[in-house]
């Protein structure tokens, strides 16, 4: 990062306009695509933070597991404000949205995931109070996982890489291919993040293995 950058991130004796290599230590609230800056901004409102939003995000991109699409008509969240305090936190907003059957199906899987990047604002600032309540960035995903913040997000993920993998695959091979991944494209993307695994999926055989596919090497007789 350069200086500007880092006054962004909070990050102190940065110096300058030159874009330079930072360390971080394990516990840092920086490092990675899932503590990004630009990621967190794109899944946000320009006012306030949203965990449908950044949920959906990594389903859509980064497991390869999308939601499906909402039903017509639903309701914007209200910035309610509890009777004689304070206004109601995003956690509290989307438990009342939850309550609606119709709607519940869908933010089971992609609420958790946002909540776990509460600790990030609208720009990816970093934070620990909002509307005047300390964040709670606990969640339990989908699969009855427990986490608590972006590392335990991570971790998540990490336990399952070939979900990440097999995503990150099939978007690569859709820009190798210029088309979008078929059916019939399976086996060969199930051999590419096979043969990856035992190389630790290291990205670099990620893309000898699209070079060497099928799919990259022949064209589909019409």
């Amino acid at each position: 990062m350069n200086e500007r950058l880092a006054k962004h991130y909070g990050i102190p004796n940065i110096y300058g306009s030159r874009f330079r290599r930072v360390a971080f230590e394990q516990d840092a609230t920086r490092g990675g695509l899932l503590r990004q800056g630009s990621i967190l901004m794109v899944t946000s409102y320009p006012t306030r933070t949203s965990p449908v939003i950044r949920g959906k995000w990594i389903l859509d991109n980064l497991l390869g597991v999308p939601p499906p699409p909402p039903p017509p008509n639903v309701p914007a969240l209200e910035a309610t404000k509890t009777p004689g305090k304070r206004f109601a936190t995003i956690r509290e907003r989307l438990a009342e949205h939850r309550a609606n059957p119709a709607c519940a199906g869908c933010h089971r899987l992609m609420d958790p995931i946002g909540f776990a990047l509460e600790n990030y604002d609208a720009v990816g600032r970093w934070r620990t109070i909002d509307a005047n309540t300390p964040i709670d960035a606990s969640a339990t995903l989908f699969d009855g996982t427990n986490i608590r913040g972006v590392a335990g997000l991570q971790e998540a993920i990490l336990r399952n890489p070939e979900m990440f993998v097999s995503t990150l695959t099939e978007k690569l091979l859709t820009f190798a291919t210029g088309r979008g991944v078929q059916y019939y494209d399976g086996p060969s993307l199930r051999k590419i993040v096979r043969d990856a695994a035992t190389q630790d999926y290291r990205f670099s055989s990620l893309i000898m293995g699209i070079v060497n596919s099928t799919p990259f090497r022949m064209r589909k007789a019409s």
